[in-house]
């Protein structure tokens, strides 16, 4: 049963109860109207649900006697005394986030209005460098709900970014064998105990800036997640595409070099072979190994074996020259790419996400220079090439709307 209708009161025993089923269902309606939208008076929720004051009053009454809702001062008058404002409890309930690479983990949590609960908990093992990911995951959310005094039993739902391949109708990983051949939803909610709803991480970074960051008012755009991999997801007439399997945006494995090194994926040449953040420090490394002076030696006292796609953003953006060029290479494939999205799609924008945001200018500049070489004009001009304000809260962003939409869809389990 869907973890909502047991908050709300709704039992096994009312499953064939019309009057408690569509009591329910108003319930909900006016928790995700808070949600949504925010505080609203008793007069504005029976104009948005077509409900008359009596009833809309005595569900008010029953979900602040459970603990649902409170009131929030005085709203505007129209005439005579002022109406109360009412609103979603902050403390009822949290969402926990896990933004799940391949190389970090990073998690927090939030509460009803959208806001941080404590720190976000980074931690440097992930799906490619953990030795046992699934008891690392229950060993890290409970050192994370411990930190902030939150039981387990308070957490609605769990929202869990993972990269790869991940097939949405069996809900099963291909990339990650460690995590087995049960439907991921599965295998998270056995070791966690919560409901769990899995998302694509490029497609859950789609949903941060959606819902929270720079594409808010955009209809059509298209969002690049450069990190140690480059990933694209959609949103095509204001909705998120999956494509048939849920397969589609890996922008990263279109063909650059035919005579390019051997990809992960067995293909050769792809994207993420020259542009991808493993592939950046991976040139930076055979240079500097060849005795190049940069920051970046600075940067990680000398040990080549420190170097991240983030120190190499960071020593460009101190002005060090090397890093700079590492970023203007990677920068003429990923224009390629580019140019073949705005001439397929049209966008009205596409965003830079990922660890690359932190670029901003120093991949944004050199983007939209070159895309001119590869672009029909008229088309290059209607497309807007931004980079995500967000950054790399994204994702974790993203797994907000990935909860509370099945919190406020599922029925029955």
């Amino acid at each position: 049963m869907n973890h909502l209708m047991q908050t709300l009161g709704f039992g096994s025993e009312d499953r064939n109860n019309g009057v408690s089923y569509k009591k329910y269902l108003l319930k909900k309606q006016i928790i995700e109207i808070f949600y949504k939208e925010g505080n609203k008076t008793i007069p504005k929720l029976c104009e948005i649900t077509n409900n008359s004051v009596p009833n809309i009053t005595n569900l008010l009454g029953e979900l602040s006697n459970d603990g649902w809702i409170c009131s929030f001062g005085m709203g505007h008058s129209k005439g005579g005394r002022k109406p109360t404002l009412y609103g979603i409890n902050t403390n009822i309930g949290y969402i926990l986030g896990i933004d799940l690479s391949r190389q970090y983990t990073r998690m927090c949590i939030f509460n009803l209005h959208n806001n941080y609960i404590g720190e976000i908990l980074e931690l440097n093992e992930g799906l490619s460098n953990s030795g046992n990911i699934l008891t690392f995951l229950k060993e890290s959310v409970d050192k994370l709900l411990n930190t902030n005094n939150i039981q387990i039993e308070q957490i609605l739902g769990i929202g869990i970014a993972i990269p790869g391949f991940i097939d949405i109708r069996k809900g099963v990983s291909y990339s990650y064998p460690q995590l087995g051949d049960k439907p991921l939803k599965e295998t998270f909610e056995d070791i966690l105990n919560r409901p769990v709803f899995i998302e694509h991480d490029t497609r859950t970074i789609a949903l941060g800036e959606k819902w929270f960051g720079l594409a808010k008012n955009i209809t059509d755009v298209l969002f690049l997640n450069i990190g140690s991999g480059i990933g694209l997801s959609m949103i095509l007439n204001g909705n998120l595409f999956r494509g048939h399997s849920g397969f589609s945006g890996e922008f990263g494995h279109i063909q650059m070099d035919p005579e390019g090194e051997l990809c992960y994926c067995g293909k050769v040449g792809c994207l993420e072979t020259v542009a991808s953040g493993t592939a950046i420090v991976k040139r930076s490394k055979e240079i500097i190994l060849k005795g190049k002076n940069t920051l970046i030696s600075k940067i990680t006292d000398n040990n080549p074996e420190k170097i991240k796609l983030k120190t190499i953003i960071d020593a460009a953006n101190l002005g060090d020259q090397f890093a700079i060029e590492l970023l203007e290479e990677a920068s003429e494939y990923l224009s390629k790419g580019i140019s073949i999205l705005i001439h397929l799609f049209n966008p009205e924008a596409i965003i830079i996400g990922g660890e690359m945001a932190y670029a901003d200018s120093l991949i944004k500049d050199p983007i939209q220079q070159k895309i001119s070489k590869y672009t029909i004009t008229l088309m290059k001009q209607d497309t807007q090439i931004l980079v995500s304000q967000l950054k790399g809260e994204a994702a974790l962003l993203g797994t907000l709307p990935v909860v509370m939409s099945k919190l406020f869809s599922e029925e029955f389990s």
